[in-house]
């Protein structure tokens, strides 16, 4: 055999043997693959969103999986690494998993399937698989339910908290938020007194510690706080009285927050008419900062307006006028009431009313608005000048401000039931667009400026113009998401459910109406008083209202006590 036939022999040779080696090195790896999954409801999708924390995940694969490799290579990790227990149960090549605890709900975890998973049959996966999850609302209930009207009172309880433990300890003043140290907020200090009477007939405090604490405000008013033409500032310094400035330009008066501050004390006024000695001092102090206020000074001269700010070191740089519609209009309710400084009819029509062109009339979701902006603006509108003023039958040339402040919240809520937006959580249960904290700092809320924050105060202080909707909302606020918003001062300010951001913090001026709106829903009671201060009567009739009588205004309390027994 020569050399050449030699070398031809042995790569057949080689080639033979390669070929007739043994079966396990000639037959190729198999291999078998996932056809589906369904991770809560949902098949095939890059990423998984808002999904419930009992997780269901059902994964078909082309084999059936062989069990004893599934612990090792099917895994679901949260994001701080640690591994979930997970529960398998296989039918044919059908495999159904789910966390043997319920999932934290708002959290990120990762569902992997290695390549290391086997079929029965000895096959393995073709390729791993990674599945980033997150998951959403908890839909259990967080505390035992209670009859409606426990939940209304334990509420307001806690909500009253805020007015009475977190007040600030030289001024008795309302904070302006729960972290704000020595900042006390005006009109969050009107809606505080109003809280306190609130509380007085709730039985939370007695009515002797709730006349302590309103002297106590009022005197700090009286003596301390820095007025400007008798008007007070934005924010006020909790221990020496002195203005803090909201911005540059505004470090004096602000006419908006003195009416709200004054609508709380005129209620106090009226409720406090006992002849001790006491009494007749706080109404006497009451009455004394209630007449200094020069409410006509601030049309600034020959405006026919009036304007929001004034600054001893800058005047009139400000420039806001007072104009409808927003949550302003007790302004000029009150300052037609004063005995001392009061305005014209005229300032009303040409200045809020801007001559009749605040009103709009446009209709949203089948409901007509008579003022104010696209879609109503944020819901406090609807509130800050109601917590004393009765809406129900109050009209003027302008409209109806039972349908306008009604048909307000209707349309915030319907809003958030369509949810154009497609915001995570929205509906029937979780609604409510108004000034507050959110993801992207404090702002305006509404359906114009809607960044899927929503705010407890919306829905629960519309309370008296959609009972069974702001039920509803107050429900889920305090069942569904009572761990992540509830606490010993009622409800935080705000939250994103898309964003699973939670405000961690309370606003005074979302507090008070919370507890005020509710207890004129239940009973009129602040509506009662402030309609009946013969100051507020005089000037609701210089501006051409018309309100309900007293024979109404007895069925419209009987008709609520109805609907209490009810509760």
């Amino acid at each position: 055999m020569n050399k050449a036939t030699r070398i031809w022999t042995g790569i057949l040779c080689t080639i033979l043997l390669w070929g007739c080696g043994s079966s396990e090195e000639k037959t190729p790896p198999t291999f078998f693959h996932l056809e589906s999954i369904r991770i809560g409801g949902v098949e095939e999708a890059p990423s998984y969103h808002h999904l419930d924390p009992s997780l269901m995940v059902t994964l078909l694969f082309s084999e059936p999986v062989d069990p004893a490799t599934m612990d090792a290579n099917i895994t679901l990790q949260h994001s701080s690494s640690e591994m979930v227990k997970l529960h398998f149960a296989s039918d044919q090549s059908t495999l159904r998993l789910e966390a043997v605890n319920r999932l934290m709900p708002f959290n990120d975890y990762r569902l992997e399937i290695h390549n290391g998973l086997k079929s029965l049959s000895g096959s393995r996966i073709v390729t791993g698989k990674v599945y980033p999850l997150t998951t959403g609302l908890d839909s259990t209930d967080k505390f035992p339910r209670i009859p409606d009207k426990e939940l209304l009172t334990l509420v307001q309880r806690h909500t009253f908290r805020y007015f009475w433990e977190l007040t600030h300890p030289v001024s008795g003043m309302a904070r302006e938020r729960s972290s704000s140290g020595n900042t006390v907020t005006t009109g969050g200090t009107g809606f505080g007194v109003m809280a306190i009477i609130v509380a007085v007939e709730r039985a939370f405090i007695t009515r002797e510690e709730a006349l302590q604490q309103v002297q106590k405000i009022v005197s700090f008013l009286d003596l301390k706080a820095t007025r400007h033409h008798g008007a007070f500032a934005h924010w006020i310094h909790g221990e020496t009285g002195e203005t803090i400035p909201f911005s540059t330009y505004d470090d004096g008066a602000d006419l908006v927050e003195t009416a709200l501050l004054m609508q709380g004390l005129l209620t106090a006024r009226q409720y406090f008419n006992r002849t001790s000695t006491e009494e007749n001092n706080l109404r006497e102090t009451i009455t004394r900062l209630w007449e200094a206020v020069e409410w006509n000074w601030f049309h600034k001269g020959e405006q026919q307006v009036l304007y929001w700010h004034w600054s001893p070191t800058y005047g009139w740089q400000m420039n806001l006028p007072i104009t409808g519609w927003n949550e302003s209009l007790i302004v000029y309710l009150l300052a037609a009431a004063s005995p001392t400084y009061p305005i014209s009819r005229e300032l009303y029509d040409r200045g809020w009313a801007q001559g009749g062109n605040m009103t709009n009339n446009a209709t949203y979701y089948g409901y007509q608005l008579p003022l104010g902006p696209p879609q109503g603006g944020p819901l406090f509108f609807a509130h800050y000048s109601f917590l004393g003023i009765r809406p129900e039958g109050l009209q003027d040339s302008y409209a109806d401000y039972w349908e306008q402040n009604r048909n307000h919240a209707l349309v915030n809520y319907r809003h958030c039931v369509v949810n154009p937006n497609d915001y995570y959580g929205y509906g029937e249960d979780c609604w409510g667009l108004t000034a507050s904290d959110g993801t992207k700092g404090y702002s305006a809320h509404s359906p114009t400026n809607d960044r899927g924050v929503i705010a407890p105060t919306a829905a629960l202080s519309s309370m008296p113009y959609t009972p069974v909707e702001s039920m509803k909302a107050l429900r889920f606020f305090y069942y569904k998401l009572g761990d992540r918003i509830w606490t010993e001062y009622g409800f935080t300010d705000a939250f994103n459910l898309s964003e699973r951001w939670f405000a961690d913090q309370q606003l005074a001026i979302n507090q008070g109406p919370i507890i005020l709106m509710i207890e004129n829903h239940r009973s009129g009671l602040l509506w009662d008083l402030l309609m009946n201060d013969t100051e507020v009567k005089r000037g609701l009739a210089q501006l051409g209202f018309q309100w309900l009588n007293h024979a109404a205004t007895i069925e419209l309390q009987e008709r609520s006590s109805r609907v209490e027994s009810n509760n």
